[in-house]
């Protein structure tokens, strides 16, 4: 995972130093009677009373490159500066980390930062979206308001020539080549080699078939600076909805189509068996949006994000912080999310 040199001393400090330096309540900045740790295949998430600081793991995907300070003090202050635009009551800004004698902490200032941290309000588990749906919570009107704030942002969101390239065919392509390439050595594991020859042939097909629809996309002004992660568990919802968490790390994945951030959103309900939920959620978004005979390139990108939510389980199951149990966890959830992309192609595994 990689380490921390610590200054005047000849060792080296390993990242699991660091998680377990932080677990202290007296390491972080702000009183708190506990610590959890929340992780993800890029982040630690250390969790307390009221705040939550996200440290960003030393990995590079090739995709994403947090593999030196420098980058990850970067990321961490484009991750605050793009997730206000949705939610910027959560968003309170970087934080150093230091290494002194005592270990890692945000109090014991020694010498210069050796890592930062994403410092944010911590966000009521039971305001999520998913949360909300698990309960049978979750109402049309919660839908429609959601609905309302995607749609206002989508119109106001940031574009620009450079950013219209990134909904060029061969622009996108880039994502799903990459996708496939990196899901390979998971054959036999996540997904069967017949499996992922069928969804890259079919993917392949439409650009050759439907080349024209992500040109017409173009002169409609629909590719933006968007989230690129919009899932039910980044969306909060109470006396206003907030949309956190988005892409940070790679314009390419934040630049393109509105309707693939949509596609997303509706992914992860029927994921979650929310088949009419998702139905209504498209129904007002596309009422609201003016979205007309996209079906097609809904589908599409429906089988996109299933893909890239199916390959990022995947990469857990290399990571070394991750015990066994979640582990058998990642790859149940890498394989569901593989059958649900062959099932919006008629394929049932």
């Amino acid at each position: 995972m990689g380490s921390v040199e610590k200054k005047g001393e000849n060792r080296v400090r390993p990242f699991q130093d660091l998680v377990q330096d932080l677990m202290r309540p007296d390491a972080l900045p702000h009183a708190t009677r506990k610590v959890d740790l929340v992780q993800t295949h890029i982040s630690w998430v250390f969790l307390t009373d009221e705040f939550a600081y996200k440290v960003k793991k030393p990995v590079n995907f090739g995709f994403l490159d947090f593999s030196t300070p420098q980058l990850r003090r970067h990321f961490c202050h484009e991750e605050v500066r793009l997730n206000r635009r949705l939610s910027g009551d959560l968003y309170l800004g970087v934080l150093p980390i230091y290494l002194s004698q005592r270990g890692y902490s945000f109090t014991h200032r020694c010498g210069e930062p050796v890592e930062h941290a994403v410092w944010m309000r911590r966000i009521p588990e039971e305001s999520l979206m998913k949360r909300m749906l698990l309960r049978g919570e979750l109402t049309e009107d919660h839908l429609l308001r959601i609905a309302e704030v995607l749609a206002d942002f989508f119109s106001r969101a940031e574009s620009s020539e450079e950013i219209n390239t990134f909904g060029e065919p061969q622009r996108f392509k880039v994502n799903t080549d990459e996708n496939f390439l990196q899901i390979e050595p998971y054959q036999g594991k996540t997904i069967s080699a017949e499996e992922l020859t069928f969804l890259r042939g079919w993917t392949e097909k439409f650009y050759e078939t439907q080349e024209n629809i992500f040109w017409d996309r173009i002169k409609q002004a629909k590719i933006r600076d968007c989230h690129g992660d919009l899932h039910m568990e980044h969306i909060s919802i109470g006396e206003r909805v907030s949309i956190f968490d988005c892409i940070e790390f790679n314009e390419r994945f934040r630049y393109g189509d509105t309707l693939s951030d949509i596609a997303f959103l509706v992914m992860d309900l029927e994921f979650h068996g929310a088949e009419r939920m998702a139905h209504e959620f498209w129904k007002a978004y596309k009422s609201l949006a003016k979205e007309d005979d996209v079906e097609d390139l809904l589908r599409f990108y429906k089988v996109y994000r299933a893909i890239v939510r199916a390959k990022v389980s995947g990469f857990q199951l290399e990571d070394p912080t991750i015990g066994p149990d979640e582990k058998r966890e990642a790859l149940k959830k890498a394989r569901a999310y593989f059958r649900l992309a062959l099932s919006y192609l008629g394929k049932t595994p």
